[in-house]
């Protein structure tokens, strides 16, 4: 996947963490696009290493906006 096509997809995929993890974050556009990316990281590694999902299935998406919302979780627990 190309270097553009990694940031969109992150933008995206911290935009759905977003709109779905209850309270306020305060994050701008950049920490929103590294934060889906560093879901999709997480989500990828380790949904592939448990054998949920191969690399470009759909069920890889769900994964990364579920592993940016663990990340909103731990961030937001760590700032109090």
């Amino acid at each position: 996947m190309s270097l553009i096509a990694t940031i969109v997809i992150g933008f995206i995929v911290g935009l759905l963490a977003r709109l779905l993890h209850p309270g306020r974050d305060g994050l701008g556009i950049i920490m929103t696009t590294l934060l889906g990316i560093g879901g999709a990281m997480l989500a990828g590694y380790g949904g592939q290493f448990l054998g949920l999902y191969r690399p470009g299935q759909p069920a890889g998406f769900v994964g990364s906006v579920i592993g940016a919302i663990v990340i909103l979780f731990v961030v937001s627990r760590l700032k109090r």
